[in-house]
């Protein structure tokens, strides 16, 4: 089958996302209102999760539940670090990231 649940690879992107914020599974877990040693079986693909559990896993994290079955992700995405945590963002996160952008680059050196 095509498009069978592979909880490993579920698992793996999930750290994958978790680590591009430079957050700890203790911290991740905690917001999740998991134990460690629960979201360590997830991200192991050991553990399969409820519906309410992947849903906050994906809105945490700021990805598509798509993305974490099936790693499908929108085509114009690059694997630029930077363009990946602004995709993550919401608008008003993004209009608070383009003014911090515009006054730090007047003191870059060039």
């Amino acid at each position: 089958m095509e498009n069978e649940i592979n909880y490993v690879q579920i698992g793996n992107r999930i750290r994958i996302e978790r680590e591009k914020f430079d957050m700890t599974r203790e911290k991740l877990s905690e917001l999740l209102n998991l134990s460690p040693y629960f979201l360590g079986q997830i991200e192991r693909g050991e553990r399969k999760m409820s519906i309410n559990t992947l849903i906050n896993i994906s809105e945490c994290l700021h990805v598509s539940i798509d993305y974490l079955f099936f790693e499908r992700v929108n085509a114009n995405t690059n694997n630029n670090i930077l363009h990946s945590l602004i995709n993550k963002c919401s608008e008003k996160e993004i209009k608070v990231i383009e003014a911090v952008i515009k006054l730090l680059l007047p003191h870059l050196a060039r």
